[in-house]
Formats: structure tokens, sequence, C-alpha cells
């Protein structure tokens, strides 16, 4: 442990909790706009994430299960992030995707590789099998999926490519253990063998390989989802036998990646549970011990406040975007669609400045295609949604949700007997005189609330409310949506989110 950083960090302990940022606003997570952060650094549901440095820049990428696509992310200082792209415009391993059938299935814990100017990502689904995609860069655009094996049971793959440039990949199996390694073809394209159990832990999975003096270190999480902590193993030979040593106790943030700086300082960014919203990322110095094995965090713990990383820059306070005014040609990679989208029946280009949503038929809002969706940031926020219900069809029901897993807090429009109206699970308000409705999702804490407005200034409470909770493996979203027998569409002119704990008051005015 480097006794600078040390005694640096233990002098922040005695500022006040949260500090004005740049722009005067208290930041409560992220940086605090004085040369420190605080964890979160994101405060939303990226599950089991993986980082990559390349130069001055990191990426991120996380679980998104049946979220269609899987985004990137990137940084260049650990702590200030945005969203910059996809990886897929959809999932095209099985129609379940299509058919709305796939619920906590999709991508689970993704990995980022690098060798001779490619990047790479690998992914298992829990039952159709072990995917890749590759690009020059990290932002795309990136390959069609190639499958490398089409099997069910196999999850968390890690490529590493040694020294020699031999090519393997490291992969747990569902239920979290062994840990299996492959020979692989350089172009990971092809496993070479059926591979070899390596290690077999109390609950082994998200294994990260990586080399370094002379040793082969696997950096993996143990103890599962809600309490887990991260292990390190080691050894001279890359099948074993490894050598192990817990770096964070359970109940620690885990599963995760780390990098290396420049000038040697070591990172890992790892998840922590946090109920509704879902798996959130936080931050941790790595050290090295003489003997050669790394510290995480302060001395094995974990951080709540520290020295932002030495990145040679000073980079300003940023956060993903969250709103939008629909102003662009393309669908911003803030959002993510509910399944495989119908690309025909939805619509950036129909009305300049607007999204287009066209009535797809479905049973219920969980199989209803076109669902368009947003991870929930912060422990509070307010949601704004101007919509315009000119085109609805007899039997079509648009408008705005909170989302948990397959259940769905919904206000909206429905149009039955000519007639439309302002409706919500379980309750019905007036019918238009107009074309246009403003919706306003508020929420603190795990309790979501709905309102609407037929002028846009004032807001009547519906009294319905929603409770948000982690389902499916994913915490709670925000949607917009529209469905009916088909023939009829609904156009959003903004989606305007505020997410902070000081602006579910503000909002409810």
């Amino acid at each position: 442990m480097r006794t600078g950083l040390a005694v640096c960090a233990l002098s922040l302990f005695l500022l006040p909790a949260a500090i004005p940022g740049r722009d005067g606003r208290i930041l409560p997570w992220g940086d605090q706009g004085d040369g420190t952060y605080r964890n979160p650094i994101l405060k939303a549901d990226y599950s089991d994430p993986d980082i990559i440095r390349r130069g001055d820049d990191f990426y991120l990428i996380a679980s998104d299960f049946h979220f269609v696509g899987m985004q990137i992310l990137h940084s260049r200082d650990l702590v200030n992030w945005a969203v910059v792209g996809q990886v897929f415009d959809r999932l095209d391993m099985d129609p379940k995707y299509d058919a709305m059938k796939g619920y906590a299935q999709g991508t689970w814990a993704p990995a980022i590789g690098y060798h001779d100017g490619t990047f790479y990502i690998f992914v298992c689904t829990p039952k159709d099998g072990l995917f890749m995609w590759h690009a020059p860069d990290m932002r795309g655009s990136w390959s069609k999926t190639v499958t490398v094996r089409a099997v069910e049971g196999w999850e968390d793959p890690c490529p590493f490519w040694d020294e020699d440039g031999t090519a393997y990949l490291v992969r747990s199996q569902v239920g979290a253990g062994p840990l299996i390694l492959h020979r692989m073809s350089p172009d990971g394209t092809r496993l070479l063998d059926e591979g070899r159990g390596i290690y077999r832990g109390p609950v082994a999975e998200g294994p990260k390989l990586f080399r370094r003096g002379g040793y082969y270190y696997i950096s993996l999480p143990e103890g599962g989802v809600e309490r887990g902590g991260q292990t390190v193993l080691r050894s001279k030979d890359i099948y074993g036998p490894y050598e192990r040593r817990e770096v964070l106790p359970p109940g620690s943030p885990h599963q995760g990646g780390m990098v290396t700086l420049e000038n040697g300082e070591g990172w890992f960014v790892g998840f922590k549970s946090a109920g509704h919203l879902g798996r959130l990322c936080h931050l941790l110095p790595v050290t090295w011990t003489e003997e050669g094995w790394p510290v995480f965090g302060d001395g094995g713990k974990t951080v709540d406040r520290w020295p932002k990383p030495a990145v040679g820059g000073d980079y300003p306070i940023g956060r993903p975007e969250t709103s939008d005014e629909f102003k662009d040609r393309t669908l911003s990679p803030i959002w993510q669609w509910n399944h495989n989208p119908v690309p025909a029946q939805w619509s950036l280009a129909a009305r300049s400045g607007w999204l287009r949503l066209a009535a797809l038929p479905a049973a219920s809002l969980a199989e209803a295609p076109n669902t368009l969706t947003q991870k929930l940031w912060d422990d509070a926020g307010v949601v704004d949604v101007e919509m315009d219900a000119a085109r609805m069809s007899e039997g079509q029901r648009a408008g705005f949700a909170f989302m948990s897993g397959g259940d769905f807090g919904w206000i909206g429009v429905e149009r039955r007997d000519g007639a439309r109206r302002i409706a919500w699970e379980g309750g019905a308000g007036p019918v238009l005189r107009g074309d246009r409705v403003w919706f306003r999702g508020l929420y603190e804490g795990d309790r979501g609330r709905l309102l609407y407005s037929l002028d846009g200034r004032t807001f009547v409470e519906t009294g319905a409310g929603f409770q948000l909770r982690f389902r499916h493996w994913k915490g709670g979203r925000i949607a917009v949506f529209s469905f009916g027998p088909g023939g009829g569409a609904a156009d959003f002119d903004y989606i305007r989110y505020r997410p902070g704990p000081s602006l579910a008051a503000l909002g409810a005015r």
C-alpha cells in the first residue's frame, strides 16, 4: 500500500459527507469536484462490469440480459462516464428474443479482450451458447454475432492471449462453477478443445484471467450476487494448481475488471447490489505486495471517498445522459429495447423531432415489442413525457411506465369505443379532448408514482403506485410503450429525466 495515498485518504474522511461540485450542486456520488470521488461511480444497474484501457481511454461494458443492445461506456478518468455506443442491435441467437420470452436470459457477464489491433467481446447466454463480437474500435462498428459454441449451461467467459500469442478462454458453469479453461483459435472464433477444470470454489464465477510478473492470475467473485466478495488465484502454470487469496470480504463490491494505468496505478471496477436499483459500479484502488499479491481497496476494505486516478489530466464532471428530445436521426445509445425491436414499426424520421412507436399486437405490456427502456438512476427522480395520441387506433394503449423485470406500473392513453381516455393499472381518468397529453413519473426510494396533465402545467396524481424491485437479474427502469391490435401509433416529443435526491419534491409541483 502506498503510504502517501493512505494518509491522503485518511484526511478525506474528515470532510463533509458531500460537498459542492463545480456547478454548485451537492454531489452525493461520483466525482466530487475536488480531486476525489465517492462510490458508487455509476449509480445505476451496470452489473458484472468489465473494463479495458487503450492509451488514455477507458471503456466499460456490463450484463444487459434481455435488453438490446449492450451499451459501451467511455471515460478518461474512470470516474466520469458517458454512453458512446452499443455492440449489437438485436439478440439473434434464438427466436425467443423476438417473441418477448427471454426475460432473465440474454447477455450475462461479458468480457473485453484486445489482441493484434482488434477488440473482442465475449458473452454467454445461459440457454443458447458462447458468442463473440469484434471491432477495430470499441466505439464500433461491431461485427455480426459470431457463434463460438452453441451450448447450454455456460456462463461468464473471459478471453486471454498469452505472450506467445496462444489464445485461451476461461469460463464458469451456470450455478457458479467450476472454472473451465479452453484453448481458443487466435481470432476468437473457435474453441480448440473441450476444456479442463482448473478451479472449484464455493461459488466460482466471473473470472478475469491475466498475466503479471511470471504468474497467471484469475480475479473472480465468490459468494453470490448479494453477499459476494472477491478472490484472486495465481499459478506459474496456466492450468494450475492455483493458490487462493481473498482480496475483498463478503458484502464488498465484486465481479468486475481491472486496469493498470501508464504510471503503474491499478484500479478495479466491480458491482455492489443495491436492491431495486440493481447492481451499482464501485471503483477501488489496487496495489501490489512485494510477494506479488494484489491488495484491493484500502488494505482489503472497500472505499467510500478516495483520490481520483492519476490519469494526467483534469476532466470535467460528467454522467451519462438521461433525457432525449429526439432531434437526432439515430436513436441515442442511452436507450435499450425490451427484447428485440421491430425496426419497421418505430421511427425518428416519420415526424421530425418525435419518436413514433407503432402499435403491435400483444397480450400485455410484458409481451409488447418496441418498448423503449432506460436504467433507473439514483435514489429519486422525475420523468416527464409528452405524447401525441392523434394516430392511436381502436384497442391501442400507449404511454409511460416504471418497469421491474416483466412487471410494469404504467400510465397512458387507451382508445376504446372510439374514445381516447387517460388510464393506468386499475384506474381511468378523463377522456382526451385534444391530442396532446403529458405524463410524469416520480420515484423516491423503491416507490414510483404516476401523474398526468392535460395542459403540460398542472399534473394530477392518479394515486397509482408501483413497487420497484430487483427482478430477472435487473434493477428498475423507465419505459415508453405502444401496443394494440395494430394500425395505430403514438408519437413522443420528449422524455426529460432528471435523477437526483432533491428532484422528486420539485417534480411533484
